[in-house]
């Protein structure tokens, strides 16, 4: 069974630890991971990739969902994906990302119709443009911090939209939205929310 968890390990944002993968699902479903935000959201529950699609159906939201694969490559982890997206017709309303880039050259074999972005840390892939075209990849999703006007450029270039994290202040909303971005994962949506509406 596939999990909606941002880290491959628990000790972050749960009352566990260790790694996911070590865990059963019954296990993964008796932690809280209210860690972060506190016991006034206790208790939070991990929700299944199954439990994620049948919410997502409903609410007319495209989303973005990260396939964690690089330090675990979990076995069929594409296939499967790829399968339950089907079964909930979801195809047109999911963009597939991940460090590890083979993961999501998979997943455009498998869902074409899908967008897929290459995620990068610690550093901004020089010519970001020229290899996501290279590769069929629809985004580029670099960190904001390292994310630079030549590699906008380059991505305009090739026609490869970009979506940068974690964009938590105004001057890189700004930035961002200067250089042509197509959009941002966010910590606190409501703030670039109001500064879109407000630009018009």
């Amino acid at each position: 069974r596939s999990v909606i968890i941002h880290d491959e390990t628990l000790n972050r944002t749960t009352n566990g630890k260790g790694y996911v993968k070590d865990y059963t699902l019954a296990e993964l479903k008796a932690l809280d991971a209210s860690v972060i935000k506190g016991t006034e959201f206790s208790p939070q529950r991990i929700p299944t990739l199954t439990e994620y699609c049948d919410w997502v159906k409903g609410t007319g939201l495209v989303t973005n969902v990260e396939l964690k694969s690089s330090i675990v490559y979990y076995p069929e982890l594409e296939e499967k994906t790829a399968e339950m997206i089907k079964a909930f017709g979801l195809e047109d309303r999911m963009i597939f990302s991940s460090f590890n880039h083979l993961s999501i050259v998979r997943m455009k074999q498998l869902l074409p119709q899908c967008p897929v972005g290459a995620l990068v840390e610690n550093n901004d892939l020089q010519f970001a443009g020229y290899y996501c075209h290279k590769y069929g990849f629809d985004f580029y999703h670099p960190d904001c911090s390292l994310f630079t006007k030549e590699n906008a450029d380059n991505c305009r270039e090739y026609g490869v939209g970009v979506n940068s994290w974690t964009v938590n202040d105004l001057g890189s909303l700004e930035r961002l939205y200067e250089w042509g971005a197509a959009g941002i994962f966010t910590n606190y949506p409501g703030a670039p929310k109001a500064w879109l509406a407000a630009k018009g």
